[in-house]
Order: structure tokens, then sequence, then C-alpha cells
């Protein structure tokens, strides 16, 4: 853990966790979840956000989930491939949250807050995997706080698309390789350790109260 910039003084004692979902429709509650990749944040010793360590799995339709073919197009899934090595919801949930747990423990942060490009439509994905698997208890997010880098860059750049904002921010975005959880997510973070960062060096140059002071 950073001792001189502890993240949990800079967030409230929340972790901030990027998350990106791929899924077969926009219903939580009916459509399959297939894609789930997170990126751990982290504070560097000079107090600036930095992309951490990318956990990802695809993941396998539950029992009777919807998959709609204009969603597969999109996102480019075949949810049965032999070759995706695709694992249950449920061994997907243990994947992500089991790190995501360990370092809210070394940072000694209270919760995890999604991070997400229109945050709301992850983590509702989110919370019906983990009430389909009954793991309540392991979840490490935040019920409903989230950060939204749409909101963020729609203040920062003025776009609202993620490979607009992402543009705008002076970074490359390979569309060939969007709608990835992976790719996507990291993305993300990429973008929210910008605008974090951004507003960081304004709040030192303007000699503004240092964030948890």
């Amino acid at each position: 853990m950073n001792e001189r910039f502890p993240i949990a003084k800079r967030f409230r004692g929340f972790l901030p966790v990027v998350v990106d979902l791929e899924t077969g429709g926009f219903n939580p509650q009916t459509d399959a979840l297939l894609e789930l990749a997170v990126v751990i944040l982290h504070l560097n010793n000079e107090g600036m956000l930095t992309r951490g360590e990318t956990h990802a799995c695809h993941v396998q339709p539950f029992p009777g989930a919807v998959m709609h073919p204009e969603c597969l197009t999109v996102n480019k899934i075949d949810p049965y491939h032999p070759f995706r090595f695709a694992v249950t919801e449920s061994e997907a949930l243990k994947q992500m949250f089991t790190p995501i747990r360990k370092e809210l423990k070394a940072t000694r942060c209270q919760k995890a807050v999604l991070v997400g490009h229109n945050p709301f439509f992850d983590l509702s994905f989110l919370k019906a995997a983990v009430r389909r698997c009954n793991y309540f208890k392991e979840n490490p997010f935040h019920s409903f706080t989230t950060f939204d880098t749409a909101t963020l860059a729609g203040m920062a750049y003025g776009e609202t698309i993620l490979v607009k904002s992402v543009l705008a921010a002076g970074m490359k975005f390979d569309p060939e390789e969007a709608h990835s959880a992976i790719y996507d997510a990291e993305k993300t973070a990429d973008l929210f350790c910008n605008i974090i960062n951004r507003w960081q060096v304004l709040k030192n140059r303007e000699n503004f109260p240092s964030v948890g002071a």
C-alpha cells in the first residue's frame, strides 16, 4: 500500500475498480452475461492514479439465458465456442471478487466502487449475477454508488461516447478491439485516470487544499 498517498483517503474510504461487461442483451434479469473484466487502480508515489492489473474471464450463459443475435453480432461472441474456455457465473464472480477483496484489505478501503462508462448497465448486470449465484456476502461493490466516465468525460472534454472521449483525452483507441470486455475496461481505466490526474494537477497548481486533508 502507498503510505504517502493512500487511495482510501483520496476516495473517502472507497476503492475505485473499473468494470466492463459483454452481454447477450440489455435486460440483466433475462439476458446472458458473457464476458467480465475488472481493472484495479493504484495511486503512485506522486499521488497520481495509475492502471494496475486486469482480471478477466469468459462466462457461460446461465440456464435459460436470452442472447439476442444483434448483440452477439456487435460483440462478436460465440457463446458456445469451445476455445472460449468459459466458466460459470459463480466461478466468474469468484475470480473477479477475490483480487478486489484482497486489494480492499491491502488498502484499508471499506468498499469497492464500480467505475464504468455509463455504469448503471454494468452494475445492474453484476447485481443480477450476484443474486443468481447468492454471492451477496462476497460482493465487494457498493450497491448503488458508481463513478461514471461518460459524465466525467462530458465535463472534461465535451464527449460522452467512449471512443470519442478517449481520443479527446489524447489517447489511442482501436475500433477493431472495441466491445471486448478487457479492451473497453482498460480504456475506461485510462480515461478515468487521465481525468482524475488532470484535476489533481490543476488543484496542485492552484494550491487548493489537499484531498482528504
